[in-house]
């Protein structure tokens, strides 16, 4: 087996890259990476320059794939380590470029070694916890690996970190109305006003697939997404090139909650459907509507759940506000590798302080769950 790495997925034949990972999962295809790197979301002064591990077989036949980049920052990950880099910082290392293998902007948990077996995602992970040196890279990460590939990169020596979101899980609900009446009588209570209020201001939704949107609708959904970012005073993430790139064919997995004041686009929720899961990543408003976030982000993907009987709806990062709303605590996990041995030591004892603490606000939050009892 040969390893070797690439600086675009390009290089690769979509068909190799796509047949080595779940195609339920829907940010590892080649078309979402590809496009990624075409528009310019990564490469270029982003920050994300990518580095993508290949494992080819003596024939050439590609059996093992892992998306990379060597990172210049720590935004735009989930995992915050802003507090290693200035660790690191204080002891005269550098901590940038990083090596990570991630999804880029995407905190959904999901397979990040694309193996054609379990023998070549061991030598991927083993690889991979010594390729960083190579590369001038001081540390590596993998963020929101899926626990097979997870078990990897734990038996390659790498740490694990833990952390909490918050999903929504179908229990055979025919109805949003039959998910209600499983929760207690407080929680129906005040997410029937809550969508009572969104309706009297006059908001009606309609979900539309990516490929069923007009060319004004883009710039409608864009402007949206953007006005999210620019009211933090950030530069959005994505472009309008990628979302249509992405959303402009037959099989493409993005589907929008689209809500309107009359005629005009006033809030969006931009969610990917891949297998049995809705993924909500974006959302963004062009004004302030009493609960029209809690309605477009949560309520619109669970009713839009139970109605194509998707199992779980994984709505994204942080929201203990989530719970309240019938979503469930979920541990996610990550691994590291720092290669000062110093920063290493000092990250591991703090991890394993960490790692009990998720543990114990786990526990918590499972006890406050807003599932009568016996109907969770």
């Amino acid at each position: 087996m040969r390893l070797r790495q690439v600086g675009r997925i390009a290089e690769v034949p979509a068909p190799a890259w796509d047949a080595l990972f779940p195609p339920e999962y829907p940010f590892t295809r080649h078309a979402f990476l590809s496009a990624l790197e075409r528009h310019g979301c990564v490469g270029d002064d982003s920050g994300w320059e990518p580095c993508h591990l290949l494992a080819e077989a003596e024939d050439g036949q590609l059996v093992g794939a892992v998306p990379l980049y060597l990172k210049h920052h720590s935004y735009g990950e989930f995992v915050f380590d802003f507090g290693w880099a200035e660790a690191s910082q204080r002891i005269g290392r550098r901590y940038y470029p990083k090596l990570l293998c991630a999804i880029p902007y995407t905190p959904a948990t999901g397979p990040r070694l694309g193996a054609r077996d379990e023998a070549v995602r061991a030598a991927l992970a083993s690889h991979m916890a010594e390729l960083g040196q190579g590369l001038g890279a001081p540390s590596m990460h993998a963020l929101f690996a899926s626990e097979p590939d997870q078990a990897h990169l734990r038996e390659a020596g790498m740490l694990e970190r833990q952390d909490i979101q918050f999903h929504w899980f179908n229990r055979g609900y025919g109805s949003f109305d039959d998910f209600l009446a499983r929760l207690s009588s407080d929680k129906r209570k005040k997410i029937r006003q809550e969508r009572r209020r969104v309706a009297e201001a006059g908001i009606r939704f309609e979900w539309r697939s990516g490929h069923e949107l007009r060319p004004s609708q883009w710039e409608e959904i864009y402007g949206l997404y953007a006005n999210t970012y620019e009211e933090r005073g950030q530069a959005p993430y994505l472009n309008l090139p990628f979302l249509e790139d992405c959303g402009n064919t037959p099989d493409t997995p993005l589907r929008f909650a689209l809500a309107y004041d009359g005629r005009r686009m006033v809030a969006m929720a931009m969610t990917l459907q891949g297998g049995d899961t809705l993924y909500g990543r974006h959302w963004g408003t062009a004004g302030r509507y009493h609960a029209l976030h809690f309605e477009a982000c949560y309520y619109q993907g669970i009713e839009y759940s139970i109605t194509q009987g998707l199992r779980r709806y994984d709505a994204g990062t942080q929201g203990e506000h989530k719970l309240a709303r019938g979503f469930d605590p979920v541990r996610t996990r990550s691994a590291h590798l720092l290669a000062d041995e110093r920063l290493h030591k000092a990250v591991a004892a703090h991890l394993q302080r960490e790692t009990a603490f998720v543990e114990l606000r786990h526990a918590e939050l499972m006890r406050h769950v807003p599932y009568r009892e016996g109907a969770s």
